[in-house]
C-alpha cells in the first residue's frame, strides 16, 4: 500500500509539466530570504560566540564579532549590495 503510494506520486511528480506562462516571479524574494535566514544567522552567530567566550579566545572572539557584524550589514540593510556596487563601479569610472 505505501509502496503503490510512494510509485504514484514519483510517477505524478517525474510527468511533464507545462512551463509557468509569465515568467518567474521574484519579487519579495529577497524579503523572504531575509527573514528566512535572519534567525538561523543570528543563532550560529550567538553558539560561536559563547563557544570563543566559554573557551576564553578574546581574540577570536572580536574577530568573530567583527565579521559577523559585516556579514549581517552586506545582508541585511537593504540596498547595500547595489550601492556599494554603483560605488565601486563609480571608482573605477564605470558608468
Amino acid at each position: 500500500m505505501i509502496l503503490k503510494t510512494i510509485v504514484d506520486s514519483s510517477l505524478e511528480l517525474a510527468a511533464p509539466s507545462q512551463p509557468p506562462t509569465g515568467g518567474i516571479n521574484t519579487e519579495g524574494l529577497a524579503d523572504f530570504l531575509r527573514t528566512f535566514f535572519a534567525p538561523l544567522f543570528l543563532v550560529v552567530v550567538s553558539i560561536v560566540a559563547l563557544f570563543f567566550l566559554f573557551t576564553r579566545e578574546i581574540t577570536r572572539f572580536v574577530q568573530f564579532i567583527i565579521l559577523a557584524i559585516a556579514i549581517g550589514v552586506i545582508f541585511y540593510v537593504p540596498n547595500i549590495i547595489e550601492v556599494t556596487a554603483k560605488a565601486i563601479a563609480g571608482a573605477l569610472g564605470i558608468k
